[in-house]
């Protein structure tokens, strides 16, 4: 690494001095041209959000089943591609003014969009239970908190109470669920005869729609295995291209009609993927949908509100640690971090990064946070926030690109859903699985995610058992004061109907 006032043949040195000041170019050296490039190469490795999460957030109802944007979903395909497009226009624009702020304040390496797994909490389970509005209030309420924590200092007290195996169960059980997700909603694995769920069309995979989730995943995992910048986004783009040449020649029909009844088993499952209209603006309409205080005031007795305390809980609990890991994962890959193992600036990036959840549901495209995909940008040469401030501008850039989210089919985009999980499945390495203390919690975390169809039951599970198994052992000195009292919040959570019968 160059030292400050050398003189090399490196161009660092002759950059403006307020420039390489802040974000400390020649300290860490690093160049301009490496900046933006490995800036771009972030941008590429993670644009894939802004066709996944609208996939994943725009296709969902609330309680009263509405889409994100009001409609009813009973409206079919027009209104889950309008909800489709504007919240990718909403994804990119959060994304790409948190980014710039985590280069230009955090002056770090790292991007920031909405989270996976983070936007299926709320797609699959707390929507459930209420409104798109008051969902995104408690976005905001988690992002808060989250402020709080890093501006007291309390994050160390939370890391240091949750174990690690804990910790990696959850991720392992998020990526398991997210590529249940993903093979559901391409119709590879669908609602069986005889049995829950059966793999694709009466048990064989037939069918265009499920080709092109074939093909994609083999692209996919093609451009993985040879270590391609991009390989997400690329696979996604070339099973969309060849949908569409696919259904120019074929003119396949939706599986589902308006009523939502299976009529064309080998058809497309969401949406067509064709042009049905011309070019637009982004429609940002979704900005600031929120309604604070909602989940709480029709919350139908105090145990309603304690399950809505736990949702928030879990929001925070996963948010909070994925960004530890991210941070501390990219800084190692760049060679960032300190004696004490933190990356320069810690408080700073921690603190956009609970801004960024605050945005997200402001913003109403979920929770945002740090991407470990910073890693690619990282791996190619950026040092420092400018490649943030490169990755954000492409984010803003790729907003007016938005509209055409809605020409890519399920079946194109979730094969890089399915994928995220195998790229999660890493963490389950870092649990002691011949420990039934470590094991039978983490166990409990993982499987009951996906089975469930609910993050939030997988993780108060695996509190709970860590928390019983210890004591049983004889161990419960070893369990932090503040687990044993988030675990007694869960056992409250699963007991909610006895305790309503109860009251009433």
């Amino acid at each position: 690494m160059a030292n400050p006032g050398t003189t090399t043949a490196d161009p660092a040195p002759k950059t403006n001095k307020t420039l390489d000041g802040w974000f400390e170019l020649t300290k860490r050296g690093s160049t301009i041209g490496r900046e933006v490039r490995g800036g771009l190469v972030t941008f590429f490795t993670m644009a894939y959000i802004i066709i996944l999460n609208p996939i994943i957030i725009g296709t969902q109802p609330d309680v009263n089943g509405n889409l994100i944007t009001g409609q009813p979903i009973a409206d079919g395909g027009a209104a889950i591609g309008l909800s489709m497009a504007m919240v990718a226009a909403a994804t990119a624009l959060i994304a790409g003014l948190m980014t710039i702020l985590m280069g230009v304040y955090g002056r770090f390496p790292i991007a920031i969009a909405t989270g996976l797994g983070l936007n299926a909490l709320v797609a699959f389970t707390i929507v459930k239970q209420m409104t798109w509005p008051q969902a995104m209030g408690l976005i905001v309420w988690e992002g808060v908190l989250i402020t709080v924590l890093v501006l007291t200092g309390f994050r160390k007290a939370i890391f240091d109470a949750v174990p690690r195996s804990l910790r990696s169960a959850i991720s392992v059980g998020i990526g398991l669920f997210i590529a249940f997700i993903g093979l559901f909603d391409s119709g590879i694995v669908r609602p069986g005869s005889g049995t829950p769920v059966q793999l694709g069309v009466y048990g064989q995979l037939i069918g265009w729609p499920i080709a092109i989730f074939l093909i994609g995943l083999l692209l996919l995992v093609a451009l993985f295995v040879r270590k391609v910048k991009g390989a997400m986004l690329i696979s996604i783009l070339a099973a969309t291209v060849l949908a569409m040449i696919v259904q120019a020649v074929l003119n396949l029909p939706l599986m589902k009609d308006a009523t939502g009844a299976v009529v064309n088993p080998t058809g497309w499952i969401q949406n067509l993927p064709a042009l049905t209209s011309g070019f637009t603006m982004p429609n940002l309409g979704l900005l600031g949908r929120v309604d604070l205080f909602g989940a709480f005031t029709s919350a139908a007795g105090p145990g309603a509100i304690i399950g809505i305390l736990l949702l928030v809980f879990s929001l925070l609990l996963s948010d909070f640690f994925d960004t530890m890991g991210t941070i501390v994962a990219v800084g190692a890959e760049g060679d960032l971090l300190a004696e004490d193992g933190n990356p320069p600036y810690t408080q700073e990036i921690l603190l956009v990064d609970s801004v960024a959840a605050i945005a997200g549901g402001v913003g109403s495209v979920s929770s945002n946070t740090s991407y470990i995909e910073s890693a690619s940008g990282v791996g190619d040469g950026a040092r420092t926030g400018i490649a943030s401030v490169v990755t954000g501008l492409a984010f803003l850039a790729s907003l007016f690109l938005a509209p055409l989210v809605q020409l890519v089919p399920a079946e194109a985009a979730t094969p890089a859903l399915f994928f995220v999980g195998f790229l999660m499945m890493s963490q389950v390495l870092h649990v002691k699985w011949d420990d039934p203390e470590e094991g039978i919690p983490a166990f409990l975390t993982v499987v009951l995610m996906p089975f469930t169809y609910s993050i939030t039951v997988g993780i108060g599970a695996g509190f709970i058992a860590y928390a019983v198994i210890k004591m049983l052992r004889g161990k419960a000195k070893e369990v932090h004061p503040l687990l044993y009292g988030v675990a007694a919040a869960f056992v409250l959570f699963f007991g909610e109907g006895i305790i309503t019968s109860l009251i009433k």
